[in-house]
């Protein structure tokens, strides 16, 4: 059983078409469907039913699947495995990160990993907190720095590990209304008023909203975006209120009474955790942990 028959097959059970498998492959769609037919061949069995103009999966194309990600997975550890034994920190690492991440905390780590491994290269990818733990579960990157959350359940295989807090701050524009009325404000208050939050599908919104559900109140977010430049733009302008870092507070913002618990984000590494790394992953593991404070205090209490 090759690989590249059973790359094939993954590719065309996820997309669920053989022109979008021949796409995301490289390939043209008679080769995708020659390794399928020379697959179906060696196993003596169909892994497609086709339509019209659809297929699905056979009850052994199902019983293929989960078998046939294993076999890839343990593949590419052993290359890994192999590749790592010489030491040298080179090829390519697959990185997703947040914007504000991105922007903010990852700069220093970047700039000394390149400067020390010229033979490495990072492919960088910007995505939500979702997405992200979805890419590194798709092993579609091998690391990805983003908002953590404690009260998600987190699947065995995949590990987190927490690196810095961000302190978030109620912030208005200047000349909003909000600004006068900063010390007595509410929860009720701020739920009439448009928010500028980031897409509900993030940990970002839902450690804010989770406030207010629990208050019996609804947020009113009719413009959601992740980019925090963004959001900081919108509402620097008077368009609403949000909740935004400590570190992006300037005099274009001013600072409003939060009338609940300190908002306080988590933000760390997620990898999974039986994969093997690549050496360019662990390098980049040990300059992130020299950089980042959380770290560095809590190995100091070890040592205390």
């Amino acid at each position: 059983m090759d690989t590249q028959g059973l790359r094939a097959f993954l590719a065309v059970a996820e997309q669920q078409s053989f022109s979008s498998a021949a796409e995301q492959l490289h390939l043209t769609q008679s080769a995708v469907s020659k390794r399928i037919q020379q697959l179906e061949s060696q196993l003596n069995t169909a892994l497609f039913d086709r339509h019209n103009r659809t297929i699905s999966l056979t009850e052994a194309g199902f019983s293929l699947l989960p078998k046939a990600r294993q076999i890839l997975d343990l593949v590419a550890d052993t290359e890994l495995q192999l590749m790592n034994l010489d030491g040298e920190v080179s090829g390519v690492l697959s990185l997703a990160t947040s914007h504000h991440i991105g922007l903010h905390r990852l700069p220093p780590v970047l700039r000394e990993f390149t400067a020390r491994y010229p033979k490495a290269h990072i492919n960088l990818s910007f995505m939500g907190s979702e997405r992200a733990y979805q890419a590194i579960a798709a092993r579609q990157v091998e690391l990805a720095l983003t908002t953590l959350d404690a009260d998600m359940a987190m699947p065995d295989a995949m590990q987190t590990k927490h690196l810095w807090n961000d302190t978030m701050i109620c912030v208005c524009g200047n000349a909003h209304p909000l600004a006068k009325r900063s010390a007595s404000l509410t929860l009720e208050d701020l739920s009439a008023a448009p928010a500028i939050l980031p897409e509900p599908d993030t940990i970002t919104f839902q450690l804010v909203e989770r406030v207010f559900r629990q208050a019996g109140l609804t947020l009113q977010a009719p413009m959601p975006t992740n980019y925090l430049e963004t959001i900081k733009m919108m509402v620097s302008v008077g368009m609403g209120w949000s909740l935004l870092p400590e570190s992006m507070l300037d005099h274009q913002l001013t600072p409003l009474h939060w009338p609940a618990a300190e908002v306080t984000r988590e933000l760390g590494l997620v990898r999974l955790q039986h994969r093997t790394l690549s050496n360019a992953a662990r390098a980049f593991i040990d300059i992130l942990q020299k950089d980042s404070p959380a770290i560095d205090a809590e190995q100091a209490g070890l040592q205390a």
